[in-house]
C-alpha cells in the first residue's frame, strides 16, 4: 500500500481486443486515485498509441521500470518491454499472445513480490498466448499453480454470485470430474469465500443438479442421488447449503435471488444465466487463492476493437470488487486474531 491506499496491478490482456480500451478508460476517471493506486503492465509506446487513438491526449500517466518509483497521484505503467509492437486491431496474432503472456508474467511476479496488493486481468486470447509458451487453460490454473490453493471461479455482480464446480472442462468430460469428494470441496471453498472476502457471516449456498430436470429421481441421471445429493447433505450439517436444484426452474422462477452464492455443475450452465442477466457488470473472481485476482467477465471482443465502443464498466467493477475483498480480507483477520479462549460458564446455583 501507498498512502494507505491499495495499489492496483493491471495486466493489459491481447493488446490487439478491447482490453487497453477498457483500461484506459478506467484510469481516466480522477475518482479512481482516491481509491487506489493503479499500475498497468505494458510499455510506454503501447499505452501512448492506444491513447491516441481512443481521442485520449489528456491522459496522463507515470511510466517506471521500479516498483520502488510508484506514484500515488496518477496511473502507472510499469515497462514490460521497450520494443515496437505491431498492433493489428481485431486479430489475434501471435505476437498480441507474446505481450499478454508477458504482461501477466510481470504482473504476477510483483504479486508476489508483495509489489502490488491485488492483480486485475485483461482479457486474453486463450489460442494465442498459448501459443507463446503460456501452457494453462485459462487464467484460473495459472493462478492456482503460481498462488497456490485450489482456485474456483466465482462470477459476481452485486447480490448475484455464481460458482463452477468445474471450470474449462470439455462438456463430455464434466461428470467424469464431479464427484461428491470434489463438489463438498468446492462448497466448502464457496462458503469459505462468502465468508471470508465478502464478509457474509452465515451464507446461504444453492447447489444446482447436473441432468435435466435434476435428474428427475433417477429418470434422467443418476448423479444428482448419487453423487451431489449426498455431497449436498454432508455440507449441510454445517452450512446452509440446498438442492440439488433443476438449473431452468431455479433461475426462471427467480429463486436464485434467494442465496447468497450458487454452485453450477459446469461453466455454461453457470456463465450463461449469469451473463444474461450482468454481461456489462459482471466480474470473475478467483476465489481460494492466497492473493485477490478478478477481471471483467467479457472477452477479447475482437469485433469492435479500436472503434471506442467496448463499456468499461465491467472493469471497473473488476477494480472496485478487488478493493473490497482486500478490506474484508483485512478486516476479517483483523477481527480473528488472538480471539478469548473458550471458557464454560458455571451456572449459579
Amino acid at each position: 500500500m501507498i498512502d494507505n491506499k491499495i495499489i492496483v496491478g493491471i495486466s493489459q490482456g491481447d493488446v490487439n481486443g478491447i482490453s487497453l480500451e477498457v483500461i484506459l478508460k478506467t484510469l481516466s476517471e480522477p475518482a479512481l486515485m482516491d481509491l487506489c493506486v493503479p499500475v498497468l503492465f505494458s510499455s510506454q509506446k503501447t499505452v501512448s498509441y492506444y491513447r491516441k487513438v481512443l481521442g485520449m491526449e489528456e491522459f496522463n500517466f507515470h511510466p517506471l521500470r521500479d516498483m520502488n518509483q510508484v506514484n500515488s497521484k496518477k496511473p502507472n505503467v510499469f515497462i514490460c518491454y521497450e520494443e515496437e509492437v505491431s498492433i493489428e486491431m481485431g486479430k489475434a496474432t501471435d505476437q498480441s499472445g507474446k505481450y499478454a503472456k508477458q504482461s501477466l508474467e510481470q504482473a504476477m511476479q510483483a504479486l508476489l513480490n508483495q509489489q502490488i496488493d491485488v492483480l486485475v486481468t485483461g482479457p486474453i486470447n486463450k489460442q494465442n498466448i498459448q501459443a507463446a509458451g503460456f501452457h494453462y487453460p485459462g487464467h484460473t490454473e495459472f493462478l492456482g499453480e503460481k498462488l497456490g490453493g485450489k482456485p474456483l471461479m466465482v462470477l459476481c455482480s452485486g447480490e448475484l454470485r455464481v460458482a463452477v464446480a468445474t471450470g474449462h472442462v470439455p462438456l463430455k468430460d464434466v461428470s467424469k470430474h464431479i464427484t461428491s469428494e470434489n463438489l463438498h470441496e468446492k462448497i466448502v471453498a464457496l462458503h469459505r469465500s462468502m465468508v471470508y472476502d465478502f464478509g457474509i457471516r452465515k451464507p446461504r449456498i444453492a447447489v444446482l443438479g447436473l441432468n435435466p430436470h435434476a435428474g428427475e429421481n433417477g429418470a434422467i441421471g443418476e448423479e444428482e442421488k448419487q453423487i451431489i445429493a449426498p455431497a449436498v447433505k454432508k455440507a449441510a450439517e454445517t452450512m446452509l447449503v440446498y438442492g440439488p436444484y433443476s438449473a431452468d426452474g431455479f433461475f426462471g422462477s427467480n429463486t436464485y435471488k434467494q442465496f447468497d452464492a450458487i454452485l453450477a455443475m459446469y461453466h455454461d450452465q453457470g456463465l450463461i444465466p449469469f451473463k444474461t442477466m450482468a454481461f456489462h457488470s459482471g466480474v470473475n473472481y478467483t476465489a481460494g487463492l492466497s492473493a485477490v485476482r478478478t477481471s471483467p467477465d467479457h472477452g477479447t471482443a475482437y469485433e469492435i476493437a479500436g472503434k471506442n465502443l467496448a463499456d468499461p464498466l465491467s472493469f471497473k467493477e473488476s477494480i472496485y470488487l478487488a478493493l473490497d475483498i482486500f478490506r474484508n480480507r483485512r478486516l476479517y483477520d483483523e477481527i480473528s486474531a488472538n480471539p478469548l479462549p473458550f471458557t464454560q460458564i458455571k451456572r449459579e446455583r
